[in-house]
């Protein structure tokens, strides 16, 4: 296939130059428009221009089904909870919980955001638990709801390598087979886990301390009561949570898994009420669909340009040479390129290096916790950080990027480096 380009261009760099423009328009959002549009924008220019050929994009977006699966598994949860009030009846027990104490209001949600990330995975974070937080919000007729909500985004990453599941950008850097048994990602990751969760709650708070000391939590909730199909949204999301910790422990795929399970608990609850799937499916972001599907070939494209290899040779060089600090090195770059690019396509192209190069264990850990730890600095370092921002707006509330920033700038340095040297310690 031939280019479509200015005499002298190089289609490599034309490639890298599209690239760029696309995950600019994602992270910044030109014209108000959504993220997807700049991602799905990119990969058509890619094809248009002859930069990637139709079939390579397609294989592309292929690669990216198990994610894709995963997520509509999530959404299709997360929206029939919203509908049949699981969210409002879990608000309502939060704060009833606090007992008038925002300390406690932000130590309980950190908790419960910690459990859902580890058993259900960042982005069920930022799907299911912040219009959970956003309605406990309501209910206790804070003054602030952020400090509360940051919780979700912060939580999201800090957590997302205690298992496998707790992020699907796991899947991408251990992909090809290259996944560790569950025993010995527990053996490396215990650790840095523990250190990253931590240091979040600790900085975090930090930050949040004069909106904590100056809010007030209502505790005269009532509890409203939780519908037949509440309880079954609420078992079927524990039924899924069992079903992934299963399927990490066998080393399968877990898109499939999480779409069926949330399937069957969506069908379940439409048939005891006697009601249509139109509803349910109209309130599903399927725009996050096409906007990871973007990235992919994006990230094929790039990988066309031989990139990949490139990095493959230098970091297998390095990690020879000098395991330790490379470890520590690559967990930052990594780290750093994650918020300029979104971790996804990093994810996918340090993943493809890893894999390539045939590190240590080490090695790969550390490049694994600087891509789910890392975007914890700008908001749209990742997935769940991009979701999250979603389900903000759906509650009628923004947060600016300036503002996540300086919060990331203390949350994200200090928990990254402890992660790294207890992974260094313990490999």
């Amino acid at each position: 296939m031939t280019a479509i380009l200015p005499p002298g261009l190089d289609p490599a760099v034309a490639a890298w130059g599209v690239a760029a423009l696309a995950t600019a328009g994602v992270i910044l959002r030109p014209f108000g428009w959504p993220e997807a549009i700049w991602a799905v924008l990119g990969a058509a220019i890619l094809v248009g221009l002859g930069l990637l050929s139709l079939h390579d994009a397609g294989l592309g977006i292929l690669k990216g089904l198990d994610v894709y699966l995963f997520l509509v598994g999530m959404m299709l949860l997360s929206e029939l909870a919203r509908r049949e009030g699981l969210f409002d009846w879990l608000a309502a027990y939060a704060t009833r919980h606090a007992r008038g104490s925002p300390t406690r209001l932000f130590t309980l949600v950190f908790g419960v955001g910690t459990l859902v990330t580890v058993f259900l995975s960042n982005d069920a974070t930022a799907v299911v638990l912040t219009p959970a937080v956003a309605a406990a919000a309501r209910a206790a007729r804070v003054r602030d709801p952020l400090p509360y909500l940051l919780v979700c985004a912060f939580i999201a990453n800090a957590a997302s390598f205690v298992l496998p599941i707790s992020n699907p950008a796991n899947l991408v850097v251990y992909g090809g087979g290259h996944m560790p048994a569950l025993g010995e990602w527990l053996r490396l990751f215990t650790l840095p886990s523990i250190a990253a969760i931590g240091a979040t709650y600790l900085a975090l708070r930090f930050t949040q301390r004069r909106a904590l000391a100056s809010d007030a939590v209502a505790s005269d909730v009532a509890t409203p009561a939780l519908s037949r199909g509440g309880r079954l949204a609420g078992g079927g999301i524990v039924l899924t949570a069992l079903v992934l910790v299963g399927a990490s422990a066998a080393g399968t795929d877990l898109g499939w898994p999480t779409l069926i399970a949330g399937g069957l608990t969506c069908i379940v609850v439409l048939a005891l009420n006697r009601e249509g799937p139109g509803g349910l499916l109209r309130g599903v972001s399927w725009a996050v669909l096409p906007l990871v599907a973007g990235l992919f070939v994006l990230v094929e494209a790039l990988d066309r340009t031989g990139v990949i290899r490139l990095v493959s040779e230098a970091l297998g060089r390095w990690a020879a040479a000098a395991p330790t600090e490379t470890a520590a090195a690559a967990a930052g770059i990594v780290a750093v390129a994650s918020n300029l690019v979104n971790n996804l396509p990093a994810g996918l192209v340090a993943g493809s290096a890893v894999q390539a190069a045939g590190v240590s264990k080490t090695v790969a850990g550390a490049i694994l916790i600087g891509v789910d730890l890392g975007p914890n600095l700008s908001i749209t370092g990742s997935l769940a950080t991009i979701l999250w921002l979603t389900a903000l707006r759906r509650e009628g509330l923004s947060v600016g990027a300036w503002r996540f920033l300086t919060i990331g700038l203390v949350v994200m340095p200090p928990a990254l480096v402890l992660a790294v040297g207890a992974l260094i310690l313990s490999g």
